[in-house]
């Protein structure tokens, strides 16, 4: 499988562009090991996010195996960490959810950090704080560089506590519309599920270079 890494550099940093073709391998992990999180007892409405999260982590790695994806062994899927938004920090300045890291990334670019990010927060159709927190807690930290800096894409993971995909996505919208945000607004993924996969860009607060962020809305209830 080719996996195409950008030439423009951030920071110093060898730009990362996994591509569409690595982009959906990524949407299908998730994709296949959501039923297998959802059996799982832990994983309901009242449950909290890192509960969720961790159920999630390891659905994604029973469905590589499980589904024999052919990217099976060159994904791996990491425990949630600390990270650091520039390689010369001594201390770090946030914790990423679902780190992947992808071998064949690691060859071409020797980027010891993580390959593509998935941040995951709880959604609800009709809640207007849980659409600003997967704003501002969420998508910004992927334009502002907290996550992903020298990234090309970001992906995040909606649980949805009540209500629809769309319902979510339209609060989601809203919330940015009424910041001024409109070209940032979420539209159905042209590479997966119209249903559940979403996607958005957003221009970097640093120099306006733009990330794309790819959203799995999933239905907890």
């Amino acid at each position: 499988m080719r996996l195409p890494l950008g030439q423009s550099a951030a920071i110093g940093r060898r730009f990362i562009d996994l591509g569409p073709e690595l982009t959906l391998a990524v949407i299908r992990t998730v994709e296949a090991g959501w039923p297998i999180a959802l059996a799982r007892p832990e994983v309901t409405v009242h449950a909290n996010e890192v509960t969720i999260t961790e159920c999630l982590r390891d659905a994604m790695r029973t469905a590589l195996v499980r589904h024999r994806f052919p990217w099976r062994k060159t994904m791996i899927i990491a425990p949630g960490t600390e990270s650091r938004s520039q390689p010369d920090m001594t201390v770090p300045d946030g914790r990423t959810d679902i780190p992947l890291f992808l071998t064949r990334v690691f060859v071409r670019s020797g980027e010891h950090d993580p390959h593509a990010i998935l941040e995951c927060k709880r959604v609800a159709a009709g809640d207007a704080t849980l659409a600003r927190e997967y704003v501002v807690e969420g998508i910004d930290r992927f334009r502002i560089g907290k996550y992903a800096e020298n990234h090309r894409r970001g992906f995040m993971v909606g649980y949805i506590l009540a209500g629809t995909p769309q319902g979510v996505v339209d609060g989601i919208n809203a919330y940015l519309i009424g910041r001024s945000r409109r070209p940032e607004t979420l539209s159905s993924s042209p590479i997966a599920d119209a249903q559940v996969f979403w996607e958005s860009e957003h221009p970097r607060t640093a120099d306006g270079r733009p990330i794309a962020v790819q959203h799995a809305l999933l239905v907890v209830a």
